[in-house]
């Protein structure tokens, strides 16, 4: 299983999980204050909300959610042999779930990727900086 991630940053999270819920025709997963994601079955899609007044309508970042951790591992070799660049992140706490992934360094855009999978829920949405500097 594999699917592309999209974090939107939304101005107004009730008015956006309203917005999603309809168009995509399914319930958030999980919501936390400020933080809202969908498991959309068609088209496979994770789409996280993170509530950033002022921000509405931007990118936060983007991500590819993986299996388990030997198919980031195995993405990170493809990506490290193909010449990019990652930052690596094992066992850290983003978006209210403890996850094993990297970050694609240099994007031609600034554009953030990451490549995840979830290990387990969290309470919490992310760990102190620097470990979270890309989270939501």
């Amino acid at each position: 299983m594999s699917r592309i991630q999209l974090a939107l940053n939304v101005d107004d999270l009730e008015k956006s999980v309203a917005f999603y819920s309809t168009l995509f025709g399914v319930e958030p997963a999980k919501t936390k204050p400020g933080y809202a994601n969908f498991v959309v079955a068609e088209p496979p899609l994770k789409l996280v909300l993170v509530e950033n007044p002022g921000q509405g309508g931007s990118i936060n970042h983007l991500g590819v959610e993986v299996a388990d951790t030997d198919a980031v591992d195995a993405e990170q070799t493809r990506l490290h042999d193909a010449g990019f660049a990652s930052v690596d992140e094992r066992e850290t706490t983003c978006c209210y779930a403890k996850q094993d992934k990297f970050w694609v360094e240099n994007a031609p855009n600034g554009e953030r990727w990451e490549v995840y999978t979830v290990l387990a829920d969290s309470d919490t949405p992310a760990e102190p900086e620097p470990a979270a500097a890309g989270c939501c």
